[in-house]
């Protein structure tokens, strides 16, 4: 009864979350909103094994990726699960990714996770308006963001989890700060629990703005020689909301190879909505192979393309077993995104469960 009681409460807080956000529009997938929204990177997936999906496994995903598309998926975790990854964002644009994350069973069926994610640009030249050039030093542009995760399995089929993120953008002397709250879950049902759904909203949060000494300058009046200092207000800006929505099958070949193909529907608050599809073939959990597609509307025209990515994703795990008495695995994960203009985005990582 207390298990019934507990789901019961997740899906209704769920479902009056769906409800509530269509009437204040936050998921009209209306293309007139796109560019309103800042913190674009919580749309970024800084892992490898759902990059190479093309995100279409928002049912399937297991482990720590789960906190950064749907977190029930962490509830998957066995004991411990350690990943470091590193993206070379849109090559050529000298970006980098580096994102971290740690996920450790707690009691019988609960898992609490921590996640790091920080974005370099690189050294920007400073300029004002006398030095437009630059030549006085430089600056480095700074995107972070740290989750915070609880996840839980109701029953052998039912998982469901939340993510507290704090959000952070900064340059030298303006700095934004918020805070994101992420809930999915998911539902495995079949035989063999073969077939997988799965429903996650993204990035709902109190609007953010911008603050520090550069919105700050000096003036006087006309007749006066007294100077004064005058802060201008930044606009502030939402979140890019989301709802993730997702299916998955299991072909189950054989004890030693499994198909498994995936889709998804993301309805995005201030960009256009996203159709995904993957593929993966797992070879007795040593070997998978993976590869998707991301299709938004106007996307195959340039003249009205509003995406550097052009669609086709895949991605390679090679998993050795460390510990077969105790399941222990070190892993080495690798996904490419194909776009245009750059040459790509690559994403390689490792990880290791405890």
């Amino acid at each position: 009864m207390k298990i019934q009681k507990k789901i019961f409460k997740v899906v209704s807080v769920l479902l009056l979350v769906l409800l509530v956000m269509p009437s204040q529009n936050a998921f009209a997938g209306n293309e007139d909103r796109a560019g309103q929204a800042g913190a674009g990177e919580l749309l970024i997936m800084p892992f490898p094994r759902s990059s190479g999906w093309g995100m279409s496994n928002t049912s399937t995903v297991k482990g720590l990726e789960g906190m950064f598309l749907n977190v029930a998926g962490t509830a998957f975790t066995k004991s411990t699960e350690i990943m470091f990854a590193r993206t070379e964002w849109l090559k050529g644009s000298d970006v980098n990714i580096n994102a971290f994350g740690l996920t450790q069973k707690v009691g019988e069926t609960g898992v609490i996770g921590l996640s790091v994610m920080s974005m370099s640009f690189g050294e920007i030249q400073i300029t004002t308006v006398d030095l437009p050039e630059g030549g006085i030093g430089t600056f480095r542009p700074s995107f972070l963001n740290i989750g915070m995760s609880y996840a839980k399995a109701f029953s052998n089929s039912i998982y469901g989890g939340i993510v507290i993120r704090i959000v952070s953008e900064a340059i030298a002397d303006v700095r934004a700060q918020g805070i994101s709250i992420d809930a999915g879950i998911q539902y495995l049902t079949g035989d063999n629990e073969n077939i997988h759904f799965g429903i996650a909203l993204r990035n709902i949060g109190p609007p953010m703005s911008f603050s520090g000494d550069g919105l700050s300058f000096t003036a006087s009046a006309v007749s006066s020689d007294i100077s004064h200092t005058v802060e201008e207000r930044s606009a502030r800006y939402e979140l890019p909301a989301l709802l993730n929505i997702g299916a998955a099958y299991d072909f189950l070949i054989n004890d030693q190879h499994t198909l498994t193909l995936a889709g998804s529907f993301t309805s995005n608050s201030f960009y256009k909505d996203i159709y995904a599809a993957g593929l993966e073939y797992n070879f007795k959990n040593y070997f998978m192979l993976r590869g998707g597609f991301n299709y938004e509307k106007g996307m195959f025209d340039k003249a009205t393309s509003t995406t550097a990515y052009t669609g086709p994703t895949a991605g390679v795990t090679i998993q050795v077993p460390m510990n077969k008495e105790k399941g222990s695995m070190f892993s080495i994960d690798y996904s490419y995104r194909t776009t245009d203009p750059f040459q790509g985005t690559h994403c390689i990582g490792a990880r290791i469960a405890l």
